[in-house]
């Protein structure tokens, strides 16, 4: 589908497209930007492909929108423990095992899937067809709650205050070994580990700032309880950062101890709290989730007892 715009006031590109467009259909930012850098503006016949181009007056504004590719993913009826839902978005609390959405490897079973499965659901495009919805993510036996979006102006705000550290998210980990402070701070920054390329490590090389902020709940003879709260949102980072202090999170099976005899289970490592204001309702949002029932397990073999943190 192509649209032809006539400009009538001076403005940046970006700016007059969005509010253009959003007049007939809502748009997010994201997207329009992202049909400017993929050359889809035309201004007077010429690709432009920079945000901030300026226009003048009488500028003949051509969009080519491009043919929207179909998911092949295919909708699979699996429960969903969903702990918040409106109209605008949901909240779920992930099982222990499930992707959050498919990739190498992982074609289904995925939380995608079973959003897909559920009958007259919207979903936001933001992400494309492999992660419809999907706001930020969790590792496959990291449990805990994960955002879902169902429409592109939810995802596009809900991204800004991630971007922005608005987003608090509390997690309960179990580590190995005594740790010794009531509180800290792993200050470290996170990339690709240099010899394995599905692992991250602690690096000054290609890396990005990561900060993760903990508190100890209780002690065990060989283990610690602790409450963490991350500033960034890297991949693995509270595994990376655990393992770079030397306390790796317990059954780990990727930065932990090499003598753990991991399980099917995974690391003790649960999404316990999360907090943000609603996009759309202006309003706080306050959620947690109790810990799995082999994490509760662990910490009561550990000879800890079931209490609120």
């Amino acid at each position: 589908m192509t649209k032809i715009l006539i400009n009538e006031f001076k403005n940046r590109l970006d700016k007059f497209l969005v509010e253009e467009l959003n007049k007939d259909q809502e748009y997010s930012r994201s997207y329009i930007q992202k049909l400017i850098k993929d050359g889809n503006i035309l201004v007077n016949g010429e690709m432009q492909t920079k945000s901030n181009t300026n226009l003048q007056v009488s500028d003949k504004v051509e969009i080519n929108f491009p043919e929207i590719k179909k998911s092949e993913l295919k909708g699979e009826k699996i429960d969903l423990n969903i702990v918040y839902e409106d109209e605008h978005l949901l909240v779920i609390n992930k099982a222990n095992n499930m992707v959050v959405h498919p990739g190498a490897g992982n074609p289904d079973g995925t939380l995608v899937n079973a959003l897909l499965g559920r009958e007259e659901i919207n979903l936001s495009n933001i992400g494309g067809v492999e992660r419809p919805g999907i706001v930020h993510r969790l590792d496959k036996q990291t449990t805990g709650l994960v955002i879902v979006a169902k429409n592109d102006k939810t995802h596009q705000e809900l991204s800004n205050q991630l971007k922005d550290h608005k987003v608090y998210k509390e997690y309960i980990a179990l580590v190995w070994g005594n740790i010794e402070e009531e509180k800290g701070v792993i200050d470290a920054p996170i990339g690709r580990h240099q010899n394995d390329r599905k692992k991250m490590m602690v690096t000054n090389k290609n890396s990005k700032y990561a900060k993760t902020n903990f508190e100890v709940l209780e002690r065990f003879e060989n283990t610690t309880l602790v409450k963490c709260w991350i500033e960034t949102g890297r991949t693995h980072q509270i595994r990376v950062h655990f393992n770079f202090i030397k306390f790796p999170i317990v059954n780990d099976p990727i930065y932990g101890r090499l003598s753990d005899k991991t399980d099917e289970f995974g690391q003790m490592l649960h999404a316990y709290k999360l907090q943000f204001i609603h996009p759309i309702k202006k309003e706080m949002v306050k959620l947690k989730t109790e810990l799995p029932k082999e994490f509760l397990d662990r910490i009561k073999k550990e000879g800890g007892a079931k209490h609120e943190w």
